[in-house]
């Protein structure tokens, strides 16, 4: 049985009033087939009522490459991603799903808030 391994990385600014983001797990071993799920929360809500819109992102860091957008905006698909990665939540708590896990899905998931600045990343 060969498993891949998705890493969760812990970027959180310090400054007082910052929403702060929390992600779990930080490291989650997974069988190539099998679903995974990756949990943020937040220390605020990032819904925006004034637009209608959740503003929290999802990015992915394959190794040896800059960050490339996965989700935005809560549950929308950036161009080019595969149908398998999904977004959802509401409020304060975020979830990402990937319903097939790949062995090029290896690599470092960030979960960023994008309602204040500056962005909050984890």
């Amino acid at each position: 049985m060969i498993y891949i391994t998705l890493h969760f990385s812990v970027i959180i600014s310090g400054t007082s009033g910052d929403i702060v983001m929390t992600q779990t797990p930080l490291s989650l071993p997974v069988t190539p087939g099998e679903p995974a799920s990756i949990s943020c929360r937040s220390s605020q809500s990032l819904f925006n009522s004034d637009y209608a819109n959740t503003y929290l992102d999802w990015y992915l860091q394959k190794p040896g490459q800059s960050p490339q957008l996965l989700i935005y905006m809560l549950s929308n698909r950036a161009s080019g991603v595969p149908d398998r990665f999904s977004g959802s939540g509401s409020g304060t708590d975020f979830t990402l799903k990937i319903s097939r896990v790949e062995a090029e899905d290896v690599g470092v998931y960030y979960c960023m808030q994008s309602i204040e600045y500056p962005p909050t990343v984890v």
